[in-house]
Parts: C-alpha cells; sequence; structure tokens
C-alpha cells in the first residue's frame, strides 16, 4: 500500500434547521491512496473564533503570521484628518487660483497659513512649528519654510488683495445684490503701528490701542472684502468708501446696502440718496422714534393686532419706514431697566447714608461721589438728584421711566428700497441678517481664528494679517455650512427665511432636538467646529518601517482608519463648491 500524502485545509458547511443557521468548521486532510483521492477529518474547529478559523485557514495556505510589535514599528505619529478636511474644502473653493493664477512658492505659503489659522491659529513664528506637528507642512510642501518666508508671503498676499476680492465678489455678487457691512476693532500688542490708536474698543479693553477693520459679506454671511482703518475712525466714514469700491473696482453697479443705525448715519443717507443704483436699509435711534410718536405719525395702538406697520413722516422724504414690535423684548427691556434703576439705587443710597451719618460732606465732595456711581448703568437721566452742605437725596423720574417704557419692543426699520422690490417683510429680515456679520466677527476674534491680538508693527502686515484671517473665514464658513447637520446649527433654512420676521426667532424641531440630546439621528454626538475639527484630527498618519532598523532603513506610511463620523464629515467638505 503506498504511504499517505496530502495537505491539510478547512471546510465549511452551512445547513439551516428550524430557521436556524448552523455553520461547521471542520480540519480536513486530503491524501492519495491507491491513485484514488480521499479526505480525512482531523478535528471539528467550530467551536473557535471565525477570527482564529480565518487565521488558520490562511495559514494552512502559507501565508505566514509574526506579532505585529515584530513585523514594523511606528516612528513617528501626525495628526492629519483635520488637516484633510481643511485642504478638501481649499480645493473644492478653488483657493490656489483665487489666489493666482500660475503656482508660485508665495501661493503655496499662503495656502498653508489659511489652513492653519482654521486648525490652529498662532503667530508666525508658533505658526513655522507648530505645521511640523502636523501633516500640513508636508501636504501643503512648506517643510522648509521660516518665519521670514511667511512675511514675505503676507506681502506677497497684500499686493494681490484687490484682485482677490473682486473675483469673490463676482462669485458671490450679482445686480440689485444685497451687502453687509459691518465695523468692528481688534486690540493690538506695541505701540509702533500707524494704525493703531485710541478708539471705541468693541473688545471691552479700554486704554489699549486699537485697529478698525470693515467686513463686507453677501446676504448670507459670506464675506468678500476687507478694509482696516485707524482705531479711531467713526463707523460711518468708513461706508461710502465701500460704495465706492463695490460700485467701480467691484463692479456691482446695483446694490443694497444694509448697516447698522451707526453705520447708515443720516449724513450717509444724503450722500447715498445722489448715488444712482444704491439702495439701503438701516434703522432709527431711539430719540428719532420717540419724534415720530410725539409728531403722531407713529400710533402705538396700531400694534394691538399686528406687530409690523408702515408709516411715513415728512422727515423722511422718499424712504419707507417699518415700525415692527416684539412683546418679547419689551418684557426684557423692562426687567433689565429695572434691574440697572435698582443697582443704581442702592449705590445711591450708600452714598446718602453716608451722608445722613455726617461721614461725608460737602457740596463738591458728596456730588464727586455721586458722579462716579450715579451713570455707572447708563440710567443717570431717570433720575432727580438734590445735592447740599450736608444733605443728598435722589428719586426717580417716573414720567420719563414711563416714556422710554412705552416704546420697549419697538424699532423702526428705514429704507430707500421701494415696496415692488422688497416688502416689509423682507426689509425687517434683511436688516436683521446683519447678525450674520456679527457672527463672522465672534469666529474672526474669538471662536476660531483669533485675529486678535495683533502683534504686527507695519500697517501693510496688519492689513495683510487681516486680509488672511478673511480669507481663513471664507473657507470656514463653507466648512460650517457643509457640516450643518453634524453641528447644532439649524439645517431647516427655508422656515428661517419665511418665518415672522418680528417675532422672537425659534429654532427648528429638528435643531431644539439636537441641541437637547446633544446627539443626532443615529445616537451620535452633535459637534461644534472645534470639537469636529479636533475629532477628525484622531485621523494619524503613521511613519513605520522594520524594527531596530538603521536611521537610513526605509519607511512606509499607515494611516488611521477612518470612523463613520470621519467619513462623513470629509464626504461633506469634499463636496463644496464656490
Amino acid at each position: 500500500m503506498a504511504a499517505r500524502t496530502g495537505t491539510a485545509h478547512v471546510v465549511t458547511t452551512t445547513r439551516t434547521y428550524k430557521d436556524q443557521v448552523y455553520r461547521t468548521h471542520l480540519l480536513r486532510r486530503s491524501y492519495r491512496e491507491n491513485g484514488k483521492v480521499k479526505n480525512e477529518t482531523l478535528g471539528n474547529l467550530s467551536h473557535l473564533p471565525d477570527e482564529l478559523i480565518e487565521i488558520i485557514r490562511r495559514s494552512l495556505q502559507g501565508e505566514t503570521f509574526v506579532p505585529a510589535a515584530s513585523a514594523f514599528e511606528i516612528t513617528r505619529s501626525r495628526p492629519h484628518g483635520h488637516v484633510q478636511a481643511a485642504g478638501a474644502a481649499m480645493a473644492g473653493l478653488e483657493m490656489a487660483s483665487l489666489l493666482a493664477s500660475k503656482p508660485c512658492r508665495e501661493r503655496d505659503l499662503v495656502l498653508a497659513m489659511i489652513a492653519s489659522r482654521i486648525a490652529a491659529p498662532h503667530t508666525k513664528l508658533a505658526t513655522t512649528r507648530w505645521w511640523h506637528t502636523t501633516t500640513l507642512a508636508e501636504d501643503f510642501d512648506v517643510a522648509q519654510a521660516d518665519e521670514d518666508d511667511l512675511y514675505a508671503a503676507m506681502d506677497w498676499l497684500l499686493a494681490r488683495q484687490d484682485r482677490i476680492q473682486k473675483k469673490l465678489a463676482s462669485r458671490h455678487l450679482s445686480a440689485g445684490a444685497l451687502v453687509l457691512y459691518d465695523l468692528s476693532s481688534s486690540y493690538f500688542e506695541g505701540s509702533s503701528c500707524p494704525l493703531a490708536k485710541l478708539g471705541y474698543s468693541r473688545d471691552g479693553k479700554k486704554g489699549l490701542l486699537q485697529v478698525n477693520y470693515g467686513l463686507l459679506t453677501d446676504a448670507r454671511g459670506c464675506p468678500m472684502a476687507v478694509s482696516v482703518h485707524e482705531g479711531n475712525v467713526a463707523d460711518s466714514l468708513t461706508l461710502l468708501s465701500e460704495v465706492q469700491r463695490l460700485r467701480e473696482d467691484f463692479g456691482v453697479q446695483q446694490l443694497v446696502m444694509v448697516g447698522d443705525r451707526g453705520m447708515i448715519s443720516s449724513k450717509a443717507i444724503e450722500e447715498l440718496r445722489e448715488t444712482e443704483g444704491v439702495g439701503w436699509i438701516s434703522a432709527l435711534k431711539s430719540v428719532s422714534i420717540r419724534a415720530l410718536l410725539e409728531q403722531g405719525h407713529l400710533q402705538l395702538g396700531l400694534f394691538d393686532e399686528r406687530n409690523l406697520l408702515e408709516l411715513s413722516s415728512p422727515d423722511y422724504p422718499g424712504e419707507r419706514l417699518v415700525a415692527c414690535r416684539n412683546p418679547e423684548l419689551a418684557r426684557l427691556r423692562t426687567h433689565k431697566r429695572e434691574e440697572l434703576l435698582a443697582a443704581t439705587e442702592a449705590n445711591l443710597q450708600r452714598i446718602k447714608a453716608r451722608v445722613d451719618a455726617g461721614k461725608l460732606a460737602g457740596k463738591d465732595e458728596i456730588g464727586l461721589r455721586v458722579g462716579k456711581v450715579v451713570n455707572q448703568y447708563k440710567v443717570a437721566k431717570h433720575f432727580e438728584l438734590t445735592i447740599g452742605e450736608h444733605a443728598f437725596t435722589f428719586a426717580r423720574k417716573h414720567e420719563a421711566i414711563a416714556a422710554e417704557a412705552a416704546l420697549d419692543g419697538i424699532y423702526i426699520i428705514r429704507t430707500s428700497v421701494s415696496a415692488a422690490q422688497m416688502d416689509s417683510a423682507d426689509c425687517v429680515r434683511n436688516y436683521k441678517s446683519l447678525a450674520n456679520v456679527e457672527r463672522a466677527f465672534r469666529s474672526l476674534k474669538t471662536i476660531d481664528l483669533k485675529v486678535r491680538p495683533i502683534h504686527h508693527r507695519t500697517a501693510d502686515r496688519v492689513r495683510a494679517h487681516i486680509f488672511l484671517c478673511m480669507l481663513a473665514y471664507y473657507v470656514e464658513w463653507h466648512m460650517r455650512e457643509a457640516w450643518r447637520e453634524l453641528m447644532f446649527a439649524d439645517t431647516d433654512q427655508i422656515a428661517k427665511a419665511t418665518r415672522d420676521p418680528v417675532a422672537p426667532a425659534t429654532r427648528s424641531k429638528t435643531a431644539l432636538t439636537k441641541a437637547a440630546r446633544h446627539t443626532l439621528d443615529d445616537g451620535t454626538p452633535v459637534h461644534s467646529f472645534s470639537t469636529l475639527m479636533a475629532e477628525l484630527a484622531t485621523i494619524v498618519r503613521n511613519t513605520c518601517r522594520t524594527p531596530q532598523a538603521g536611521p537610513e532603513a526605509p519607511t512606509f506610511e499607515l494611516l488611521t482608519n477612518a470612523q463613520p463620523l470621519h467619513l462623513r464629515a470629509l464626504a461633506l467638505v469634499q463636496n463644496i463648491k464656490p
């Protein structure tokens, strides 16, 4: 009889019994005996896990398995996913061709600075060190760049600012488009920049030098252009130059400017009236609303059955006035006023107690102490003060308080846009869209891009820095829009555009559910922009090599397996279009 020879293998059979599926794994050997092929069962493997059975099957087929630590070692790990997301968004927005039509070193550096500003804003020196801890330096081909290279690239960028902003305007503005404009400020570190001046600080940093910058966006809040001004320039003085730029430089002859009551002043309106093709939407100040009430043009009884109405006044020729009353806003203002009045009374009462006790005397001394506290909460106009050599009394001006309270919750939109072009409700909605610019400033200044504090010393470097931050926000704005479904943002934009413009803003049911549960429909966490970027950063690029190999040994790279959230977020930004 011939000797038995053959090979071992795993045979898997499946059978169904009473709607139950049973799978059997047998270790078998095939051999020849007297010229015939026969099979022998060596053991039943069905009790083993499927993963182990697969290893046995592949081992019998000739594969060799060794412990992972013996196969290769990881010599370096760099976060990659957040860089990949920013790069994908920038590619979809065609940022490279937006900056320059031909490749160059400066363009690569600016693209890298934009991406790093989105991922982790730092000073220029810190940026050249930070991006080596991620895959950004390698992917954007800027590994050899130093701080001086970045400054040179900023100078190159500033020289191209006008052309870049014209391209952005052509992307997002058409004839008759709505343009939002507002001015903000950021404090300055240092004292040598000619733009740095003392002015009205929107950062609450009194006594620090600052620079002002105006942002132009479309109706959605997508940024298109930024201008930098000295820190003490008034809001309204910057408006007309922006209108001129839109018409002459960007070629937008028909447009509607939207600005707050401090931006579009009466003087600016007089000049806008003489500019053909330019409409505007703003709002009246409280003193002007009171004048309309006293003249009888505004009748509060008309708000009993509606919250929005149009009126006219000879003081505003050729303009439409849209009066609105928000009861919820009225309640909030009444409550706030009472809190401020009570707090001021408490301060004044302490001074009165000292005067009554003889611890404080003299008109000048008492007046000095009172002056320090009476307008701390901006309600001095509502108090009647009587100061003597040895006496001090105060009382509320109830009639003045009641007159102010009568206008609580009432605001009036003023516009030159005709009713045929824009109805009353849309006028109010479009004015309220200024919140989109305020949201842009919050992101630029504090939340993500951190334009402040400004460290640059020359005016051009400050302008280049702020323009670079604007470009980074342009990319981030599109990323936020693409990721709405993954974040706390409201995805029901149609309802937002058609809801009652005067009533308090309400979020959709879907957005409220996300906010309450902090989870999406699939049970995964809801994210903010920063936490989603941090989540993507857990996708890591590992550099690997053979264990104990010399420094010249070849390496290979292995990327972390993307999780479902990663794949979903990356797919969304890859669909971004300009």
